[in-house]
């Protein structure tokens, strides 16, 4: 009789704890409803720790995905920027193009003067004996940066040529660097001291047929700007050239009086 009891009871717990039609099998993972009658059967007791109950199914195939788009929105939220903020840090350290601007150009002059004007009327009939003073401009592309006047004359059997070369760059760097560049192409000469920033003279002596011509060159940097003066002459009678020292002096005669009329004409 007691056991009776406790197969009635059994069966009574069985039928109440039954898993719904629509659970799977723990061996097939196959629903029970559309279970082949070949298919073994399975004792219940050995699936009961795999049974659960539809919404905790449903919450255990559904966390993994949220956890997933969790992980997913987190990686892609705005919040996370840190390659923004490294980008955006160079930026606020660049220099605006008027601090630029402000710190590397120093430009002192605006236009070349006018060269025909710059070198004094009795200068010119001491190194130029006959030339008219006025003098002859030369062509230029763009006046307002590179201006040059020309002097020459033929007295008796001598002969002088002097030309005076004004040009305006960007800055007085940029006018450093050019006169670096005329005075390294000019070898032998030296410094010219009490003249702009900068001065260099050069003397050299050509000869072609017999006939020799000496010519001084001086260079000049004056800020922004750079001036030029060549200067020579020869003897056609003689063929000799005239003496280094006056071509010298008279090169560096003029260069001064260019400079001087440079710095007391137009500035920036």
């Amino acid at each position: 009789m007691t056991h009776r009891r406790r197969d009635a009871v059994t069966a009574q717990v069985r039928s109440e704890f039954a898993l719904p039609p629509h659970r799977e099998t723990c061996e097939t993972g196959v629903p029970s409803a559309v279970r082949t009658p070949s298919a073994p059967s399975v004792p219940h007791e050995k699936c009961a720790v795999r049974t659960l109950s539809l919404p905790l199914a449903l919450t255990a195939r559904i966390s993994p995905v949220v956890v997933l788009a969790a992980a997913g929105w987190a990686l892609t939220s705005p919040a996370a920027t840190p390659a923004a903020e490294k980008e955006s840090a160079p930026r606020s350290a660049e220099k605006s193009p008027s601090g630029e601007s402000t710190a590397a150009v120093s430009k002192q002059y605006a236009a070349a003067p006018a060269p025909c004007g710059s070198i004094a009327a009795a200068t010119l009939k001491s190194l130029v004996p006959g030339a008219k003073t006025a003098g002859k401009e030369i062509p230029s592309t763009d006046t307002a940066l590179r201006r040059t006047c020309s002097w020459n004359a033929l007295k008796g059997y001598d002969y002088r040529w002097l030309d005076v070369s004004f040009e305006i760059t960007e800055s007085a760097d940029a006018a450093a660097k050019s006169y670096k560049d005329n005075i390294s192409e000019k070898s032998g000469g030296g410094a010219v001291p009490g003249v702009g920033d900068a001065g260099y003279s050069v003397v050299n002596l050509t000869t072609e047929d017999k006939q020799q011509t000496r010519e001084g060159v001086v260079i000049v940097q004056a800020s922004n700007a750079l001036v030029t003066v060549t200067y020579n002459g020869s003897d056609f009678e003689s063929k000799k050239a005239p003496s280094t020292d006056e071509i010298n002096k008279g090169a560096i005669k003029a260069a001064k009086e260019a400079v001087a009329a440079l710095e007391s004409g137009q500035k920036a």
